[in-house]
């Protein structure tokens, strides 16, 4: 497999980068013209301040301008974000992004009075609003957005306690994060010949997938004793963690911690529940998936460190980056044309920074920002992987696209809720296609093991996390310590649970807990899961329904956040509130276990 050399940034091909230009043209002095030019903004912005209940054209006149603003500041951060990484070493290019962030902060610092004034606004002087001034109705979900948990707000003294109190909330998880990332160090472990190999937090997973056992067992138990030295202290943060959760729930007059944060981006308790139902009623599947792992191994007893190393033989034939380009066009043409040309219009018009160069920030991402068109990076090998890679994150691209064309700047984003709904779909189209080309078995089961093990780590493993912060959440709001005995034993019984009779779980996974960031995220991981639910319930409707399943998707698409995310799932025919499409994914996930052992 043909590697490509790992050049300075200014070497790399001009082709093969993105053009930047397109947010201005005159570059970097163009960029550092606006950014003085933006340095006059937050006194104009605080110039509204006491206006906005004065009359109608006052509150059209200030939405109006922040959506400029908004728009003016999406692309400075853009600019400097990606040139920042382009080359983390830059020193100019870092100074700019942190340039940015400040313009941002500032701005919105001096926006922070407007929160409080459009919701004392009285329901029926804002229904005289509306009726005076039409033009208002673009905003009306805004208004509503700001005016919805009214009931959790309080007077504006305590918004300003609890506003200075943010930074200290931040706390557990800035201590976490300097624990695991800056303080950590491991033991060098050994493979089954005797050769070393440097264990950090970064190389912990690579080496959980080499085919030497020994290296496995090695990392796997250097890891954990290493962090079951510092377990304690990791439990005290998660305590100060959900304590801190807790407080500002009951602040607010939330009923728990969960109800509080996922009301954030308006999400149901019960589809966090329904989720994890959903998923204990499909364990079978992973039980099953399990047992295949042990058989094909060839092992007594299948432990926590055999998880990831792989079970199907490396099929995986070079695929360039123009085969990647054209496979991936082919898989979503069920999309039609006009989605592919807008592909095709990204592939030829540098929205993509494609390979590696010496100090390019790695790993793979969309901009979300649609204006004038949104920015993919990549870290692109020549393989399976970066060909799903590419599919992933050209769905968050032409996500955002539509979303900016079709919605007004106030409802062009998305919330996190449906994110990955559009990404995750592209895959699933790109797997049925590859899938559908192949009748090889040996091919067959290297794509079907690559989708299983997609599945099991975001839905099965995700699901796992979500249920256990649940259960944190719990404990703290029962007055219950978080320590790390009590941890240890919740989380040793859940991973039994999901993994089933014929996995060994180790001792050490009882301290897997101390090493999971999201846990800091306030319930953000069940998204993971029932994204990835809803993108497969999509792509097979697509597949199915053909056009008139396309045309809901591309309204679901073209959405934004115009309407809560359960709504706009509801527009791509998939509904959240219920358990169907986790049942409908995990049966598929069964269906592939079973071809998967057939075909072994």
């Amino acid at each position: 497999m043909a590697d490509h050399p790992i050049l300075p940034r200014e070497q790399v091909p001009q082709e093969l980068t993105w053009n930047l230009l397109d947010l201005f043209p005159g570059g970097d002095a163009a960029w550092l013209t606006e950014y003085e030019s933006l340095k006059a903004l937050p006194a104009q912005i605080a110039a509204f301040r006491g206006t906005l209940g004065r009359s109608a054209e006052d509150l059209l006149r200030f939405f109006r301008v922040q959506d400029d603003v908004s728009v003016r500041l999406e692309r400075l951060y853009t600019y400097a974000n990606c040139k920042g990484d382009e080359d983390t070493g830059n020193g100019t290019y870092q100074d700019m992004r942190a340039k940015a962030v400040a313009t941002v902060v500032a701005i919105q610092s001096a926006a922070a009075f407007a929160t409080p004034e459009i919701m004392s606004i009285d329901e029926d002087t804002l229904n005289l609003f509306y009726a005076a001034q039409p033009s208002l109705e673009t905003y009306r979900r805004s208004i509503y957005q700001i005016r919805r948990r009214k009931e959790h707000i309080l007077s504006p003294a305590e918004e300003r306690l609890l506003a200075a109190a943010g930074e200290m909330a931040d706390s557990p998880d800035r201590i976490s994060s300097t624990l695991r990332n800056a303080d950590m160090t491991y033991p060098d472990v050994t493979d089954g010949a005797g050769r070393t190999h440097q264990l950090t937090d970064g190389t912990f997973v690579p080496l959980l997938t080499s085919d030497d056992r020994v290296l496995r067992r090695n990392a796997f138990d250097a890891y954990y004793r290493r962090m079951g030295e510092f377990k304690n202290t990791v439990a005290s943060t998660l305590d100060a963690q959900f304590k801190q959760l807790k407080f500002f729930a009951d602040a607010r007059g939330y009923g728990s911690t969960i109800e509080a944060s996922l009301d954030a981006t308006e999400v149901p308790v019960p589809v966090y529940l329904n989720l994890i139902d959903a998923v204990h009623n499909n364990l079978d599947k992973m039980y099953r998936y399990v047992a295949l792992r042990k058989k094909m191994l060839g092992v007594d007893e299948l432990h926590m460190y055999d998880v990831y190393t792989p079970i199907v033989a490396d099929a995986d034939a070079a695929i360039t980056f123009d085969q990647a380009k054209e496979t991936v066009l082919e898989a979503l043409a069920v999309l039609g044309e006009d989605y592919t040309a807008l592909l095709r219009e990204g592939f030829a018009n540098r929205w993509i920074d494609v390979y590696e160069n010496v100090g390019k920030r790695g790993g793979a991402y969309s901009t979300g920002s649609g204006a004038p068109h949104p920015y993919v990076l990549l870290n692109h090998k020549d393989n399976l992987d970066c060909q799903f890679t590419l599919a992933h994150e050209m769905g968050h691209a032409l996500h955002s696209y539509h979303s900016t064309k079709h919605q007004p700047t106030n409802t062009a984003d998305y919330v996190i809720f449906v994110a990955e709904v559009a990404s995750t779909c592209n895959e699933v189209l790109l797997m049925r296609h590859l899938l559908g080309k192949t009748t090889d078995r040996r091919q067959r089961a290297y794509l079907i093991n690559h989708f299983l093990d997609q599945f099991k780590g975001t839905v099965y493993r995700q699901t796992m996390f979500a249920e256990f912060e649940l259960q944190m959440g719990r404990m703290i709001e029962s007055g219950e310590a978080l320590t790390a005995d009590a941890l240890s034993e919740k989380y040793h019984a859940l991973n039994k649970l999901y993994f089933g009779p014929d996995m060994v779980s180790d001792e050490g996974i009882a301290l897997e807990w101390t090493r999971i960031p999201h846990f800091f995220y306030n319930y953000y991981v069940f998204q993971y899961a029932t994204g990835f639910s809803a993108a497969v319930a999509i792509a097979n409707r697509i597949l199915t329904l053909g056009a008139p399943a396309v045309a809901d998707y591309k309204r679901f698409l073209s959405g934004g956040s115009s309407t809560d995310p359960i709504s706009l799932l509801k527009i791509a025919g998939v509904d959240m509130s219920t358990p169907d499409p986790v049942n409908s994914a995990l049966a598929l996930f069964g269906d592939l276990v079973d071809e998967l052992e057939s075909l072994l």
